[in-house]
């Protein structure tokens, strides 16, 4: 199978490379600005039949959230137009797609882990956008799937685990915000499970499939940072603030915790509690 990984170059793309050589069955093609843009409809297409792509795991997008407020002709295209047109290229060969996107596709106002049946209410302009690139997959009459994921980190790119450490190296200390509460995912096991499912590709087979996918557990953001700290070890101390002491152009959610049981039951996948992914992955970054 021939499997197209575009935004190869991000977090997930990057953590893809780093496992391929354990799913020999698939035959991995890597793509990223500027040489594939999935805006470029024309480019895409080429591109897809050239290289006779069967599947695509979509980790292109824009994710800066608070400029996504200001640039939203700019996210609207990445991550609404651009999935549109990697559906369409899809549609022509008959070919499978697995579309990842967010939490921020919820309002964050809930109190029990969000179900891929729960009403979507995004609340900034990055929400919203990622939301019309999922309607573009669940509408489309390919075998695909969206996997939703939240505060994704790696040893690659710009990500809070990145941006914790290297602060904690130079300041005594730290306010993070306590009370906005999800899972911290590391991007190696979205991988793992992305490249899981293609390997088993019959089980794609469900025309509009949305799951959830994080690591398993549960913490605020003043958590992961402590964490963070205590097993790089790193001497700063974090203290812990509300939200409204920290103000940001974009809203956030402040609940985003996701119920993984859907997809560990449809693709028999086993999810790693957070903190000892975290401890995996500060171990590769040393």
């Amino acid at each position: 199978m021939n499997v197209l990984i575009t935004g190869s170059n991000g977090q997930l793309g990057s953590e893809i490379k780093d496992i391929s050589d354990n799913y020999k069955g698939l035959h991995l093609i890597y793509a990223d600005l500027p040489e594939l843009d999935i805006c470029d409809v024309k480019l895409l297409t080429d591109f897809v039949s050239k290289n006779q792509i069967d599947a695509i795991i979509n980790c292109a997008a824009y994710t800066a959230v608070d400029k996504a407020e200001e640039d939203v002709l700019i996210a609207d295209k990445v991550n609404s137009e651009g999935v549109l047109n990697l559906v369409r290229a899809m549609e022509n060969v008959n070919g499978k797609i697995i579309h990842i996107s967010t939490d921020y596709v919820f309002n964050g106002e809930h109190f029990m882990p969000y179900q891929e049946s729960d009403t979507e209410s995004p609340i900034g302009v990055y929400g919203m956008t990622k939301r019309a690139g999922e309607i573009a997959v669940l509408n489309s009459t390919l075998d695909g799937i969206v996997i939703r994921t939240s505060w994704l980190y790696s040893a690659y790119g710009n990500n809070f685990v990145k941006t914790m450490m290297r602060l904690g190296n130079d300041k005594d200390k730290l306010n993070v915000i306590f009370d906005q509460v999800g899972t911290p995912t590391f991007a190696g096991d979205l991988a793992t499970a992305c490249l899981e499912i293609l390997s088993n590709n019959s089980r794609i087979d469900e025309k509009g499939s949305v799951y959830h996918f994080s690591n398993e557990g549960v913490a605020s953001w003043y958590d992961f940072a402590v964490a963070i700290m205590k097993i790089a070890t790193i001497d700063c101390q974090v203290s812990p603030i509300e939200t409204k002491d920290y103000p940001t152009l974009a809203k956030r959610p402040h609940f985003s915790v996701l119920n993984k049981t859907k997809i560990k039951n449809d693709f028999g996948l086993e999810i790693p509690y957070w903190r000892d992914s975290l401890e995996k992955c500060i171990k590769k970054l040393s």
